[in-house]
């Protein structure tokens, strides 16, 4: 039997997967990292940490399924994408923990660029905002002492295990196209952009082919032989072709800590001035395919604020059933705006809010409001993207919260389109490894078009959505 191992790197944990000869999944292991807010809400990781996570997911793999070592053939990485570090080249030690992608401390050096705003989403295809690495990046440099002189390397996760596992600094399509920094039509980091936030080219990964050859990496020892890295997806990326989502007009939604709602366009980019970006794909096989995606900064975390937080629940796994008790008629929203509101609104300043409660909203009813909060900004992604001249006839669903029937179902009702869940949670993680599976010759091309789904179909009619939706939109505008 000859094996996959897929490395998910995601913003809460690392996540080990492998793959067997027929793709299907046999084994996971999972390590979380710690998330470090201050005061100011400022979100950063330790690059370390998570280097050393993934060594010890994969010897953990290992241990629990008992797979051969030797017969793993290659590997695959998807990684949470916007989270930003510096490291030094010589020494492979990061100079200042990573900015996480939530993190808006880099919003006064986009206020000071805000007359280029256009030309860096015709060009990047994103809005200028803190979200992105190429602010992010600038903050480190301009507020990090010792730099000068050193020979460093700005990149992402999925460049920063690269590099410590191979040596090389390299990065695909799909992440360089996240940065901010990367010109999406010529392909290629755009030197301008880079002076404008101060970032030397030289500075940034070589861009490659989502399926290329990384390097090769025997773990720090774990393998018996250094196999190659084949395939490198940013997580959302990775889910979009894990859920097969490879023709224009296909769409899926990434349910983790915040989510990624993203439509394949084709190999032409679509540029959109409805709050949601322009962005690769991927590149496979020499081509290039593009997509329109909205980010959401709170989805699954604003689960874990109910339960970490307000104590309210005792695990996230009892939010759908909690939720289903409610009233159904309490007209309770809540705005999870803890770090701003990103897609389509992108309002970094804004803050959380929760209205319209009664004398009779109580906890059933907040589980309630916190759930179909994540239902409510998926739909307004949707509507952005759809209102471009796409069309969706139906939305594939991934990550964990998906395991949640009620919120699952009021994704539907709210779309007012079928909502199709895979069989496996992990779809991010398996999108890389088929990836790797597909460049090395394990796989056929078609392996991410198999897998089993439930199919959530809407119940309500559309004088019950169009409501729901003008009390969310009531307390949106309220927030703004």
């Amino acid at each position: 039997m000859k094996y996959i191992l897929s490395i998910d790197q995601s913003t809460s944990g690392t996540k080990a997967l492998l793959l067997d000869e027929t793709g299907a999944l046999t084994g996971r292991a999972d390590v979380p990292h710690r998330q470090m807010i201050d005061q100011q809400g400022w979100v950063s990781h330790d690059p370390m940490e998570i280097y050393r996570n993934t060594i010890t997911v994969t010897r953990d793999l290992l241990d629990s399924t008992g797979a051969d070592p030797a017969s793993i053939v290659a590997m695959g990485i998807s990684n949470q994408r916007e989270t930003a570090l510096i490291w030094d080249r010589d020494t492979g030690e990061p100079v200042a923990d990573a900015v996480v992608w939530q993190c808006g401390r880099a919003q006064p050096i986009c206020d000071r660029l805000e007359s280029h705003a256009e030309a860096i989403r015709q060009r990047t295809g994103l809005r200028l905002s803190p979200y992105f690495p190429a602010a992010k990046w600038a903050w480190i440099l301009e507020n990090t002492p010792g730099l000068s002189g050193r020979s460093l390397c700005a990149g992402t996760m999925d460049s920063w295990l690269v590099f410590k596992l191979t040596g090389q600094h390299k990065t695909d399509y799909s992440n360089a196209s996240r940065t901010q920094l990367f010109h999406i039509s010529a392909w290629t980091w755009d030197e301008e952009l880079c002076h404008l936030f101060g970032i030397a080219p030289h500075m940034l990964p070589e861009v490659c082919m989502s399926d290329s050859c990384f390097g090769e990496t025997d773990m720090d020892g774990i393998l018996p032989h250094p196999i190659p890295i084949y395939g490198v997806l940013g997580d959302s990326h990775g889910a979009l072709f894990g859920q097969g989502c490879v023709k224009p007009g296909m769409g899926k939604a990434t349910y983790g800590t915040g989510s990624s709602v993203m439509v394949n366009v084709g190999r032409q980019p679509v540029f959109s001035s409805n709050g949601v970006v322009t962005s690769l794909a991927w590149g496979l096989g020499g081509k290039v395919e593009y997509v329109l995606e909205g980010n959401i900064n709170y989805t699954g975390s604003v689960i874990k604020w109910v339960v970490e937080d307000l104590g309210l629940l005792n695990s996230s796994k009892e939010a759908g059933a909690v939720a289903a008790r409610a009233n159904s008629e309490d007209e309770t929203y809540l705005v999870p705006a803890f770090t701003g509101l990103g897609a389509p609104y992108w309002r970094s300043d804004a803050k959380a809010i929760l209205c319209g409660m009664s004398r009779s909203t109580g906890r059933a009813e907040i589980v309630k409001a916190a759930e179909e909060s994540i239902g409510y900004q998926i739909a307004d992604v949707i509507d952005a993207i759809t209102c471009k001249g796409v069309s969706l006839t139906e939305l594939r669903a991934d990550g964990g919260p998906t395991r949640d029937s009620y919120l699952m179902q009021f994704q539907a009702d709210i779309l007012g389109l079928p909502v199709a869940v895979p069989e496996r949670e992990e779809l991010s993680g398996i999108g890389a490894g088929y990836c790797a599976g597909i460049a090395c010759g394990l796989y056929p091309p078609d392996i991410n078009t198999r897998a089993e789904r439930t199919i959530y179909l809407p119940k309500n009619d559309k004088a019950w959505r169009e409501q729901r939706l003008r009390g969310w939109k009531n307390a949106v505008n309220m927030l703004l």
